[in-house]
């Protein structure tokens, strides 16, 4: 158990900013997911800014790497490409 009053209030914020990274990071993969599944053009290429927008979130917070946020983005632009 910590001993300093400093490394106590690191302990809870540490925890409530994982909880954040969690939540942020979980919502970005299930829009990504439902983005996938789509089939109309015109709805996945109006969904596509906003998910840009999460991956670009999440890659400058360092909750994943700018090159997999990267990847993704990519990726997802093909296959709304190929709709």
């Amino acid at each position: 158990m910590a001993n300093h009053k400093s490394a106590l209030k690191r302990i809870r914020s540490n925890e409530a900013k994982r909880l954040r990274n969690k939540y942020q990071h979980k919502s970005t993969r299930n829009a990504v997911r439902k983005l996938r599944e789509m089939t109309d053009k015109k709805e996945a290429a109006a969904a596509l800014p906003s998910v840009f927008a999460m991956l670009d979130k999440l890659a400058k917070r360092n909750i994943i790497h700018k090159n997999k946020a990267a990847n993704l983005k990519s990726g997802l632009q093909v296959k709304i490409n190929n709709l």
